[in-house]
């Protein structure tokens, strides 16, 4: 039995340029979707969206299916919360709200196995096909093509992100631009001159320390965030895609109901509808 490599791995280590698409939605037919179309990875997410372990699992099999890696953000807490995605199959974790040296050494030696970290030994589960992967071959590829990615998104975090790339045992530093303008004041406002400058920032440290950058989305012009040093994009969310078609094909219903004529014995333009107060 031989474990998966990792396709963002190989690509990254090929000086090429991966992919992931963000999924709220728990349906694991949207990660084949994903797949089907020719992303890398998916992002799964159990820091903001209600997703159950169960739900997770089906969706890393989904992902395993077309070939694509799973990244699982995981929700700040304890050792089992960080491994049980790992142990799920994910491809790899992202660890939100990672503020300083000490803590992404934490992380690395929870999800790393010695020499590198002190994670505790199982191999029972999916990861390492319930026990039929070798030892040794489990512990080699659970070092060095499960992925972990550090997310910098706070003023804190950015004051130590040099300190923090330089941590051993880690892939990529994610930078997360809506909590960081959150934090400054500036909600949303990612072109602020202070975003803009810890976006750069962040890759720099990632650069200088053998790290990749990853964005959490097309949040600059493509050519500047490469000139910039990212490496791995984010391409958008499920969420947004789904909506953005849904507006989209309503427009273009709505448009040809106003252009029926009043007087049309087989058609006739409703009442408008009353608009909805969480409309944008």
């Amino acid at each position: 039995m031989t474990p998966r490599p990792s396709r963002v791995l190989q690509r990254l280590r090929a000086g090429q340029m991966p992919t992931v698409l963000k999924i709220n939605l728990s349906d694991p037919r949207v990660t084949e979707i994903a797949g089907l179309c020719g992303v890398d990875a998916v992002w799964l997410c159990n820091e903001h969206v209600p997703n159950d372990w169960l739900g997770i699992e089906n969706q890393i099999r989904a992902a395993r299916i077309h070939n694509i890696d799973t990244l699982v953000r995981v929700g700040r807490g304890s050792y089992s919360d960080y491994i049980r995605p790992l142990e799920a199959d994910a491809t790899g974790i992202i660890v939100p709200h990672v503020a300083n040296a000490d803590e992404a050494r934490q992380i690395v030696d929870w999800v790393r196995f010695h020499p590198i970290g002190k994670r505790a030994l199982d191999g029972g589960n999916a990861d390492g096909q319930f026990c039929l992967v070798p030892m040794e071959e489990y512990l080699h590829h659970s070092n060095t093509e499960r992925i972990v990615v550090l997310q910098i998104e706070s003023p804190e975090a950015l004051e130590h992100v040099e300190a923090i790339a330089a941590v051993p045992g880690f892939d990529l530093l994610l930078f997360g631009p809506g909590d960081f303008s959150h934090r400054i004041g500036m909600p949303g406002k990612l072109d602020d001159p202070r975003v803009v400058s810890a976006r750069k920032r962040v890759a720099a440290a990632a650069r200088a320390n053998g790290k990749f950058a990853m964005t959490a989305g097309l949040i600059a012009p493509f050519g500047q965030l490469v000139e910039e040093g990212y490496r791995m994009f984010g391409i958008g969310a499920d969420v947004v895609g789904l909506s953005g078609y849904i507006k989209q094909r309503l427009e273009l219903v709505q448009k040809e109901i106003a252009a029926l004529p009043t007087n049309n014995n087989h058609a006739t333009k409703p009442a408008a509808a009353a608009r909805s107060p969480y409309a944008v």
